[in-house]
């Protein structure tokens, strides 16, 4: 079901993708309008997740690139508020690496600092929208976010799926919780936030 309705979806905002493609690649200053990103997927295994670039390549004067907040583009600040910027991602769907629902893959460098009720996370294919996600996305503390993966895990049905397809329109149309306060997307995960 997830590979029909990616290959589906893909087909119908293929416009979409194009105009965006371009808009991005000459917002970004020339370095492109895509980027891909290890993350751990099913039973962390590492996987390449495919993602609209919303920042520039900007550095200081040191070669470091330059905060978020800095880099990201009145163009990328559109795209993630729309989040058009997961759209390419239905690409890892039809890989088989992603499904539509699940807890969003995050960074591989998390994965040490989890503990062993947060790494359960992995016991299912991260998604382009999850529980987490039509709870406030960004907007909320890391513990919400692991205990809502979690309680995803725990409660996976059917109708459980509807629930979040539901929500998440309702986020995305109402552009909720795209970023925590004071941060362009959501602060770095250490192990005790």
């Amino acid at each position: 079901m997830d590979f029909i309705i990616a290959l589906l979806a893909l087909i119908l905002v293929s416009p979409i993708l194009i105009v965006v493609t371009i808009w991005l690649h000459f917002a970004n200053k020339g370095a492109g309008a895509f980027f891909t990103q290890e993350r751990p997927g099913k039973d962390a295994k590492i996987f390449k997740v495919v993602k609209f670039k919303t920042m520039t390549d900007e550095r200081d004067e040191n070669g470091n690139l330059l905060p978020d907040e800095k880099r990201l583009t009145r163009v990328g600040r559109f795209v993630r508020s729309t989040s058009i910027d997961e759209l390419p991602q239905f690409v890892n769907v039809l890989n088989g690496d992603m499904s539509l629902l699940g807890p969003r893959p995050l960074l591989v460098k998390y994965l040490p600092l989890y503990s062993p009720e947060q790494m359960r996370r992995h016991e299912v294919r991260p998604g382009i929208s999850g529980w987490a996600q039509c709870h406030g996305r960004n907007a909320m503390t890391w513990k919400q976010k692991f205990e809502y993966d979690v309680w995803y895990v725990d409660h996976l049905t059917f109708k459980v799926d509807l629930q979040i397809v539901i929500m998440t329109i309702k986020s995305v149309l109402m552009r909720e919780g795209i970023s925590q306060e004071g941060s362009a997307t959501m602060e770095e995960f250490d192990g005790s936030n």
